[in-house]
């Protein structure tokens, strides 16, 4: 018999393997083919379940654009460039990043656009508001072919995978989900026998209490190895902007947000988002170890003002209606107000070691 949602595959999987980790159940949630998040549905927007940068304000693509550009002249300008962007949502972000930089001499003929996204809903979206650009879509950034690249990851590292483990009287064990005592919810377990995963943490958790959680992120560390490995071989940089710490801690940053709102993750799987604050330590370290260069978190509003946000603002509401000038300004201010996006949301740049600091992280 078909299921009819998420909850019961997910249900029958638990019945038939015992209680599953949470990356498992956060991969289900975002990536099943019939009721994942991203595989079937749109959640992003004001009619969908969050709203990222680049749908705030044209400005934030923009910036980024003209930081690749910068980026693409201190490589050396070379005549192909791989530009990639790993979950492009609705192709926002990339289309003003390739508006602004229209001008840019020989920075759009050099370019060769690949989109890691897996959605087949989301691809026809980038298709449409791409289609000048000829892009071309991978399954993983590890596919994209050699040469010398610049990575733009924006909102991306958050959705990824989890594990997380809970400290117990002397040990961490890690936490599982498992069926409510009614077969029809779902509920966090813990493993009886100490996890291994512990010896990742590292020693600024030996003293953590009792009932702490711990998050670790074995996708989002891969794939900043990979691009520590990539850039380091092949030249560019990447730029990954995300909300998160700056220094590892425990914490339980699991989270859902469905239509702008918290909800609980462990109702209704599929109908929510599912994210978790980026570790850039740890992130930072294994892109290190890849063999890149790796520039410091700076926080979204001291990043953004200094690639000349607030600038080029001005330029735009000069040239608006009154009501897209208050728009704009609204927009551009929520970007780095504090009490908005501007400290939660970090920039973190991963370079080849020839290349130098990247616009926005000179000391």
């Amino acid at each position: 018999m078909a299921e009819r949602s998420l909850a019961e595959r997910l249900a029958r999987r638990i019945r038939r393997e015992g209680p599953i980790a949470l990356a498992d159940y956060m991969a289900a949630v975002g990536g099943d083919p019939d009721f994942g998040t991203y595989a079937a549905g749109q959640p992003f927007g004001a009619a969908g379940d969050f709203v990222t940068a680049p749908e705030i304000g044209q400005v934030f693509g923009e910036l980024i654009g003209l930081w690749c550009a910068v980026v693409w002249q201190r490589m050396g300008a070379p005549a192909r460039l791989r530009l990639v962007e790993l979950g492009p949502g609705r192709g926002t972000l990339m289309a003003d990043a390739l508006r602004a930089t229209a001008g840019v001499p020989g920075f759009r003929a050099a370019l060769d656009l690949h989109l890691v996204e897996t959605s087949p809903t989301l691809r026809r979206l980038q298709a449409v508001a791409l289609a000048s650009a000829a892009p071309v879509w991978q399954n993983d950034v590890s596919t994209v072919p050699d040469g010398p690249l610049i990575v733009v990851a924006n909102e991306f590292v958050d959705a990824l995978p989890i594990r997380q483990l809970q400290r117990g009287p002397r040990f961490w064990h890690e936490r599982r989900i498992d069926l409510g005592p009614g077969g029809d919810t779902f509920r966090f377990v813990l493993d009886a026998a100490p996890s291994p995963l512990a010896a990742l943490l590292g020693p600024g958790f030996d003293n953590a209490p009792e009932g702490s959680v711990a998050e670790l992120c074995p996708a989002g560390l891969a794939l900043a190895r990979t691009l520590g490995e990539r850039i380091a071989r092949s030249g560019g940089a990447a730029l990954v902007i995300d909300y998160g710490y700056g220094t590892s801690m425990p914490g339980d940053t699991f989270q859902a947000i469905r239509g702008h709102r918290r909800h609980d993750p462990l109702v209704d799987p599929g109908s929510a988002d599912l994210t978790a604050h980026v570790d850039f330590a740890r992130l930072a370290q294994a892109a290190a170890e890849g063999g890149a260069a790796i520039h410091e978190p700076v926080a979204q509003g001291e990043f953004l003002t200094r690639l000349g946000g607030a600038a080029r603002t001005h330029v735009l509401t000069a040239r608006a209606t009154p009501d897209q000038a208050k728009r704009l300004r609204s927009g551009w201010q929520r970007l780095i107000d504090p009490a908005e996006m501007g400290t939660l949301f970090k920039a973190v740049a991963i370079a080849d070691r020839q290349l130098g600091a990247p616009p926005g992280f000179e000391a």
